[in-house]
């Protein structure tokens, strides 16, 4: 006897892609944390006589490929989240990509410039004149440092957090953290470029904890609980602080040829 399956009978919905998209961007966040012992292996560099002095270069060259991952997964996270974020407001969604890319270009540039100091230090026709060259491409590194992952996570946190906070995609204390942290790290950030403040000061060190806080909490959330999916046609629209509206729907079904408020009949079969 076989067993028929009425219509009706609601059936097993197939697993959303929001969670496979929350544990991929939430990788990449956790990812640009594997960038913390750069100043540690950038110590030498900044020495005036290293690119004559002796020693290896793998402190460097790990470094730099460090700041590679990060790059990388800089691209990630935007490219991952935009079709979530994308569905709540695509000019800020939009926003979020470019920011994230300039940001690793910038990190790229950084990296090639230490780079080049290690290969004029393994050049045995460099010595002493390659000195100038090797303080100028650090300074372009220090610089790339400042305005790649200095300012540009300032703009990151502005775009992600308000479009976060505003959709309830994943808690509000979680953007609130960068939105709060963005113009604290922005102050201090102006503060070094304009020289009231050194790069490697307490105070740098304090205002990126909240940045740092926001980043990481986030990375979590969407690794262990992802993203919480909108309701249906909900969205966010200009004009409309901190709430999500419905579409309007069209209706349903057109009025008849007389204009009465009934439906169209179905044609006799």
């Amino acid at each position: 006897m076989t067993a028929t399956v009425s219509a009706d009978t609601p059936r097993r919905p197939r697993e959303a892609p929001w969670r496979r998209t929350s544990v991929t961007a939430g990788v990449f966040y956790l990812a640009t944390f594997v960038s913390i012992p750069v100043l540690g292996l950038y110590g030498p560099v900044h020495e005036p006589g290293y690119v004559t002095g002796p020693g290896p270069d793998t402190a460097v060259v790990v470094g730099g490929l460090l700041e590679l991952v990060v790059a990388v997964a800089c691209i990630g996270t935007a490219v991952a989240l935009f079709p979530v974020v994308k569905q709540q407001n695509e000019g800020l969604a939009l926003g979020f990509v470019a920011s994230r890319t300039v940001e690793a270009t910038v990190i790229v540039i950084g990296v090639v410039a230490l780079f080049a100091v290690v290969g004029l230090r393994r050049d045995l026709a460099g010595g002493p004149a390659a000195i100038p060259t090797a303080r100028a491409l650090v300074a372009v590194y220090d610089q790339t440092f400042l305005l790649g992952q200095g300012l540009a996570p300032v703009a990151n946190a502005l775009l992600l957090g308000t479009l976060l906070y505003r959709s309830r995609l994943v808690p509000r204390a979680i953007p609130l953290l960068g939105l709060v942290g963005a113009p604290i790290l922005l102050a201090s950030k102006v503060a070094t470029i304009v020289g009231l403040d050194g790069p490697l000061s307490a105070w740098s060190a304090l205002a990126t904890v909240p940045i740092a806080a926001w980043e990481l909490s986030l990375g979590l959330w969407l690794v262990v609980r992802g993203v919480t999916p909108p309701r249906p046609g909900q969205h966010l629209t200009r004009g409309v602080r901190g709430r999500a509206r419905r579409r309007p729907r069209g209706r349903s079904c057109p009025r008849g040829p007389r204009g009465g408020g009934g439906p169209t009949p179905p044609p006799p079969r």
